[in-house]
This record gives structure tokens, sequence and C-alpha cells, in this order.
């Protein structure tokens, strides 16, 4: 099967880690031999590499085209206009994006299907170039593209628009499924494919190499030291973490990410006196995040909103239990008590009263490691495959419904 893989949501040569899950499940997929793809990842146009311009100077930076793990990546330019360009995204990105796709064809690259990863503006967009070239179109929602983006008007008609054009969607969770079937789409249309995690990237450690990667970092032998992980951005509830940490008086915190909110979290740790518990390690490489997430004790995700936290999985993967807001994917994510904690309230003195709990009464790391073995992304691959072969009528397939989902738990 040829697939035009189709995103906003790839890792790019100025921003290796951005969204790289969606790098990951296409690497997966390939790697069964059945599939081959090239991918199209538009970036919005922007006149000056020049660092004062910050992320839009990045845009600049991302060549036309490149490689990654072996996948060729296109970077067609689209005009993208701030705060007031939303409900025209999807058609500048498709008007940008045509030229390429039509290149493909013309090189040879004779593609069965559009696969398209965020629900808007890509695969809208993916759903208006799936329409214009005759190809089927399957859509992937992974959070807020479902969670929070069709509470406006004009860009939930041309969701629900994209969900009736394509062939089948694909959603990270069932919960993200329930909402799409609350919006209107067809349950019978929805396939929920969970996403992995590389099993082989994030490892359990002995105890020898655990204590030499605390030195490593830094960290005192006998204090017990939290992780969050994620963009500081408001919805990530970085600032819940830093306000815990006056409930949680002899542990330490360490943050990794980059983003806009660092000043204010920054400015949050000093005022509520905890600065010196508190270190900010910016945007770690999936390496160093593994070694981070073998080294700490447990992880901390106080977002408002998921789809499917890789996060989660990936420190479970190291044995580092997590402690976790309920909302959207993640109880279907934090399922056992060899995984870690829900928070019963999203709010400083929930997370202080769940890591408490779970330092109480912590699951082995061996544990945590053999339940995060569960969700490797062979499932996910292979009900990606009996999919694909349905829409594309490939001989002893047959359609999926609610099984696409493999029960992990």
């Amino acid at each position: 099967m040829k697939l035009l893989t189709f995103t906003t949501l790839f890792p790019n040569a100025d921003k290796p880690t951005h969204a790289i899950f969606v790098e990951t499940r296409l690497r997966h997929l390939v790697a069964s031999g059945e599939v081959v793809s090239r991918v199209v990842a538009p970036v919005p146009w922007f006149p000056s590499t020049d660092a004062r311009f910050g992320r839009y100077a990045g845009y600049a930076r991302i060549p036309a085209t490149e490689k990654r793990s072996g996948l060729t990546v296109d970077h067609p330019r689209y005009l993208s206009i701030p705060k007031i360009g939303m409900n025209a995204a999807p058609w500048l990105m498709a008007r940008a994006a045509r030229n390429s796709v039509a290149r493909l064809l013309d090189e040879g690259y004779d593609f069965d299907l559009i696969d398209a990863h965020y629900f808007y503006p890509d695969g809208v967009a993916a759903a208006l170039l799936g329409k214009y070239f005759n190809k089927p179109v399957v859509i992937t929602a992974r959070g807020s593209d479902i969670s929070l983006i069709p509470r406006h008007a004009i860009p939930r008609r041309q969701i629900l628009w994209a969900a009736r054009r394509a062939s089948a969607i694909i959603t990270v969770c069932n919960a993200l499924k329930d909402e799409l079937v609350a919006l209107g789409v067809a349950p019978e249309k929805i396939t929920p494919l969970r996403n992995g995690v590389d099993l082989q990237r994030f490892q359990l450690v002995d105890g020898t190499q655990r204590a030499l990667l605390r030195a490593e970092l830094g960290l005192s032998a006998d204090r017990y030291t939290l992780l969050s992980a994620g963009h500081l951005v408001p919805v990530k509830g970085h600032d819940l973490v830093i306000g815990a940490m006056p409930m949680l008086v002899d542990m330490q915190l360490l943050i990794a990410g980059a983003g806009v909110e660092r000043v204010r979290l920054e400015r949050l740790a000093q005022t509520l006196g905890v600065a010196d518990r508190v270190r900010f390690l910016g945007a770690l490489p999936q390496e160093q995040l593994a070694r981070t997430y073998a080294a700490v004790d447990a992880l901390v995700l106080a977002s408002s909103r998921e789809g499917w936290a890789n996060v989660l999985l990936e420190a479970m993967a190291c044995g580092t239990p997590v402690v976790a807001s309920r909302v959207w994917g993640t109880p279907e994510v934090v399922a056992s008590p060899d995984a870690g904690l829900l928070m019963q309230a999203r709010s400083a003195r929930g997370v202080a009263d769940a890591v408490n709990a779970l330092r109480t009464a912590s699951p082995e790391r061996g544990a945590t490691r053999r339940y995060a073995e569960r969700f490797s992304w062979d499932d996910t691959t292979a009900g990606q495959l009996r999919l694909f072969r349905a829409i594309l009528q490939v001989p002893g397939s047959r359609p999926m419904g609610n099984e696409g989902l493999i029960s992990n738990v």
C-alpha cells in the first residue's frame, strides 16, 4: 500500500521532537513491510530566519524537503494569518499543498490513500485534497482538535464535513470517539487505536545505573524527585505542580519542556519560596528524556486536556509510576495501580495528595515497566493495516468497529 501522510504534526530540522509520536507511529507502520509512505507536512510561510522573530523564524529555517528515519518529508508553505486566519486555514493549507501532491503523482508516486493526522485544519485540508485528487482519506483525531476546536462554530462545521467525507476516522482513545459521536459523527466510522510506546528507547535500568543517572542530574540520593514534562503552556498544568511544592516540603521537581510560560512559572516558584527545589531543564531530546524518566521517582501530568499523553507510557516504560489528572484519554492509560494514580481533583492540593498517596504505596518499578509493555506499537500497526486494507478492498480484509482498540489492561 502506498500512503500519503499529511499533517503539520511531524518533526523537522528546526524542531526534531515536534509531535514525534506521529513519526513513530508511521515508522512502525512502514516497518511492517506492507506500507510505503511519503510525508507532506505543511509549515506556515515566513520571510525571515532572523532569531528575533522567534518561532516564526523557525518556520523559515525548515527545508523544503528533508529525510527523516528513511522517510522523505516535503514542507510546502501555506499562508497562516495569526488570530484571524483560523476559519480559512484548511483552504489555505490545501491550496498550498496541492502542487506538492501533484508533483508526487507526476513523479510516479500514485498513492492509494491519504493518512491525515489532527482534524483541524489538517484533516479538513486532507479531505479537500482527497476530493480534488479522488483519493480516500483517513483522519486521526488526537486531542484538542476534538476536545477544544469544535467549540468554534465554523471549524465545527468543517470538521463534520471532513468526517462525512473521510473513508474512516481513527481516534487515539475511546474518549475522543465518544466526543465525535456526540458531535454527530457516525460511530461505525470511528476506530479507536491508541498510541504505543517505544520499548527500546524507554527502558528500565537497574539500581546501580539509576544511582548514576541521579548523580548525573545532580539529584539528592534521599530526596523524592518529581518530573513534570511537556510544553510550557497553560494546558499542561505545570503551575499546579509548582503550586503543590509548598505541601511537598521534602521533594524536588524537575520540569522538562520549553514554551511561553517559562518566565511566569519561574516567578511562581520564587513567589512560593520553592525555587531552590524546582529546576527547569528546557526541551530535552528523546534520549535525555528517557534518562530523566529513569532517574526520577514519579512523573506528574496535571493537564487540563489530553488525547493520549505519550509521556505517561514513556515514564512507565522506564519503570517510573505517574500521577495524572483525570481528563479525556488519561484514565485509559493509567488504568492499574502498577501504572500510578489519578488525581481526585485537578488542583495544587490534588497534585500534592496524589503524590503523597503514590509515595506511600508506590508500585515496584519492574511492575510499572511490565504494565507499559502491554502498550507496544504492534497492535496499533495491525489495526491500521486492517483498516487500510478494508478501505482499499484488499483481499482478506474486513471493516473494523469497536474492536479496533485492543484492551491492554
